[in-house]
């Protein structure tokens, strides 16, 4: 048998974790076509299917179900192997990826992510953004990007200075015509755009004053699963939406959006960066985060001053 490849070994295994080509092509960084070539040249190589294919479903043979319990301790101690030498590699290179959700995302892009490739040109940089929690390790990510309280208790956390905290906003038409909300209770009587989770669930508006938690259900007109569609709806005069205030914060600056419950949005958590606490780091990832902890210390200097 010829010598098996690195990446044939890796796409297997990626196919069963994820239970799709779909969702594997996307944790490798691979496209689909490029995935299914891999299995069929290693299924051609060791003489037996691996996967039982069908329009709608993938799943293991019996041999391949062996197989995969049987290399995959193995190519997990190949990979720390690489990983131990690409740490001892004095210029940073090679793939970082960075699982996130959107609007953290957009926190990081210029001050962090930017700065770090015109420093660091030889690496590139895979920045996913989704709104369901993930597991990083599993799903192949170097990093994660989520709020400081949605950080899993066994992965090493990087706060980085940028405190998150929501607005209650909506057009200065709309507040002309239905008036102004002073305390949670009174959006009982507007129309409010609502959120649904990744889950499926409905979000429900949280504040917070002197102690004071409240949650509301809210009522309106529509509801949506994507912060930019919420806010563009918001911008026509729709009614009222509730984001994270770094998705409107231009739109207030520039008086698109009025704010409104101001002193019922306490800041939520820090955002921060995290990853598992690896023997063998990579040079690439050792230097992102030192930059990421060099502008936290940055940030919030300039909240303390």
């Amino acid at each position: 048998m010829s010598r098996l490849l690195l990446n044939e070994l890796d796409a297997v295994v990626a196919i069963a974790r994820e239970g799709s080509f779909r969702g594997a092509a996307l944790a490798l960084g691979m496209s689909t076509t490029g995935l299914s070539n891999a299995v069929a040249k290693l299924e051609a190589q060791v003489g037996v299917r691996l996967f039982n294919r069908t329009t709608r479903s993938v799943s293991l043979t019996d041999a391949g179900r062996a197989f995969v319990e049987q290399v995959n301790p193995a190519l997990r101690d190949i990979h720390g192997a690489l990983d131990a030498v690409r740490s001892q590699q004095a210029t940073p290179s090679g793939t970082l990826r960075i699982n996130a959700f959107a609007a953290g995302a957009r926190e990081i892009i210029s001050p962090l992510v930017l700065e770090f490739l015109r420093r660091h040109p030889d690496v590139h940089v895979d920045l996913v953004t989704e709104g369901r929690l993930v597991d990083i390790v599993a799903d192949g990510f170097d990093l994660g990007l989520r709020r400081a309280d949605l950080v899993p208790a066994d992965m090493i956390a990087v706060p980085l200075g940028r405190p998150q905290r929501h607005a209650v906003v909506a057009s200065p038409a709309y507040f002309k015509q239905h008036g102004k909300p002073h305390t949670p209770t009174d959006l009982a009587g507007h129309r409010c755009i609502r959120t649904r989770l990744p889950n499926g669930a409905l979000f429900r508006w949280h504040f917070e004053k002197r102690g004071e938690s409240v949650q509301i259900d809210v009522n309106g007109p529509l509801t949506l699963d994507e912060a930019s569609l919420a806010r563009a709806a918001v911008l026509e005069g729709m009614g009222i939406g509730f984001f994270l205030e770094q998705d409107v914060r231009a739109d207030m600056a520039a008086g698109r959006l009025t704010r409104v419950l101001d002193d019922w949005t306490p800041p939520i958590a820090d955002l921060c960066l995290y990853y598992p606490g690896r023997r063998y780091p990579s040079a690439a990832l050792k230097a992102f985060i030192g930059l990421a902890r060099e502008l936290g210390r940055k940030a919030r200097g300039r909240d303390g001053a």
